[in-house]
This record gives structure tokens, C-alpha cells and sequence, in this order.
């Protein structure tokens, strides 16, 4: 059985378009976790049998609401696949045959990414490296250099589009709660990699992204979070020195572009300002 995890905030458009096609596929259900109140009448009117609403009760960011949807699945079948899906992607119905023949096939993967095209169909994620000297955070296509094979392995794959075979987990695979929004499927990835769990990309499958449909709404909190879950993640996995050239280079960059791109660069510094307010006082991004 494979159970899509879609998250929802001012997406209700977006999320009843995603499934409205395929939300009868044989083997297959949607748990769809509003982050949105305002939507909820909404999206109680597309409930389903095999559409499972679960309500957040405000925007708790993408990480704690995958962490209910996931937890409710794992109660559900531990063994299920969960496919993490994004409410502005598009795939064909034959992905969701594909995505379960692929996993029977290599059973040994935990946690497997697709192939992301944008609208314009170039590749936007073909899997993500991370080299943790230079703290440099890189979603390139791997893929390109691999092209016989099925899948390659990889530091980590985009929540956009990313799969969990929950028979791997003894425990129900959480994210951590500290992030709100960028960064948790980086973190994710690599903290079950380092526990033995292998992670991978393939082109085998493949979906359609509408780049920042939702996130560029609002581009002073896409990047207050972005540079907040950036600070959060280099002091998790990089050192000292890596963290202050990083924090002096993103200071520096919005400096320069206060004046062009106010938005953009008050929210770089109001995210930096946050992440030492947590390290102060101990505040989460969950608690937004």
C-alpha cells in the first residue's frame, strides 16, 4: 500500500487538483494534513474513504506536519510506503504503479527521491550533495553521470517528492521539530543515513514542479525560514569556523541587497536574528 502525504497551507486549489485524478488509484490513499484552518471546510468536503484529513489546528510548518501524518500511517501499516508529495507537483497515475514495482524491486532502499522537473521541463532536483568542510548544501542531477543505473546514492533528497519505505523503521521516522520550513528534508536524510539507512535518487520516476507556487507569495518569510532552517542545519552538521564564514557571507549578501530587494534581505536578517534568539532562549520553529 502506498499512502501520499500532502500538506496543506493556502494550497486548497492546488491539493484538490493533485488528487482529484488519482485519489481512486487501486492500492493507494491520501492523508492530507491541513495546516490552513481556514480551509478546513474545504478540504472536509473532499473527504474521502480514501482521503484521511488530519487537522493541524494552525500552521505548525512542514516538518511537525508531516511528523502527525506520518504517525498516524505508521499506526495504520508499518510497512507501508509513505510518498511525501507537494500540493504544486504534477505526475501521471502510472507513477504510483511504478513507485511500488520500484520499491519491491530494491527493497534495500529507505528513502528514495524522484526525478523533479519544472514546468518548463528542466530538471530542478536529480539528488543532493553536502560537503560538510565547506558546509556547501547542493541539489544537483546526479543522475547525469550514472545514466544505466536505477538508482544513485546520495546525502539527500527533496521533500518536494520523497519516499519512505516505513518497513525500515523500527520506530516511526519523524522530522525534527525545530525546523518549520526548509532544510527538515536535508536533516532527515542525513540522520537516518548516518543511523544505516540508505538513501537514493532515481529517474525511474519522475514529477512536475511548480517551483515556489505557495513559498514566493510572501518572499520576506520564505527567506526569514530558509536563512533561520540554513543557520539551524550548519550548526548541526558543519563546525565553528564553517558556521561564521556561512553566517558572514548570508549577513553580507543581505546587506547588498537591502536596497534592491528589501523583502528578500530583512528576511535573511530577520532569520538569523531568530535562529540566535533560539540558541538564547531556547525558541522553536515549531512553536511559530
Amino acid at each position: 500500500m502506498i499512502y501520499f502525504l500532502v500538506v496543506n497551507y493556502q494550497s486548497f486549489a492546488l491539493v484538490s487538483q493533485l488528487i482529484n485524478r488519482k485519489a481512486a488509484e487501486a492500492r493507494s490513499r491520501w492523508v492530507i494534513v491541513n495546516n490552513d484552518p481556514p480551509e478546513k471546510e474545504a478540504l472536509k468536503n473532499i473527504e474521502t474513504e480514501n482521503i484521511h484529513l488530519i487537522e493541524a489546528g494552525k500552521n505548525l510548518g512542514f516538518g511537525c506536519a508531516c511528523n502527525l501524518g506520518l504517525s498516524w500511517i505508521y499506526q495504520q501499516d508499518c510497512q507501508a510506503l509513505v510518498w511525501l508529495i507537494n500540493p504544486d507537483t504534477i505526475f501521471d497515475s502510472p507513477m504510483i504503479k511504478e513507485a511500488l514495482t520500484f520499491i519491491e524491486n530494491y527493497p534495500e532502499i529507505s528513502i528514495l527521491g524522484t526525478v523533479i522537473y519544472s514546468t518548463d521541463y528542466e530538471i530542478w532536483f536529480g539528488g543532493g550533495t553536502f560537503n560538510s568542510v565547506q558546509g556547501k548544501i547542493t541539489s544537483e542531477n546526479l543522475l547525469s553521470f550514472n545514466a544505466k543505473a536505477s538508482y544513485v546514492t546520495c546525502d539527500w533528497v527533496s521533500g518536494c517528492s520523497m519516499m519512505i519505505n516505513l518497513n525500515h523503521f523500527s520506530e516511526c521516522p519523524q522530522f525534527d521539530p525545530h525546523y518549520f520550513l526548509y532544510y527538515e528534508d536535508f536533516d532527515f536524510c542525513q540522520r537516518y543515513q548516518r543511523q544505516g539507512h540508505l538513501v537514493a535518487v532515481t529517474n525511474e520516476i519522475s514529477i512536475v514542479h511548480q517551483v515556489s507556487a505557495v513559498t514566493n507569495r510572501n518572499l520576506k518569510q520564505k527567506f526569514y525560514h530558509s536563512s533561520y532552517s540554513y543557520l539551524l542545519t550548519l550548526e548541526k552538521y558543519t563546525n565553528q569556523i564553517v558556521f561564521s564564514l556561512r553566517l558572514t557571507r548570508l549577513l553580507t549578501y543581505a546587506l547588498i541587497l537591502l536596497p534592491i530587494k528589501p523583502a528578500i534581505a530583512l528576511g535573511k536578517i530577520t532569520g538569523a536574528w531568530h535562529y540566535f534568539q533560539k540558541r538564547l532562549f531556547g525558541v522553536t520553529s515549531c512553536s511559530h
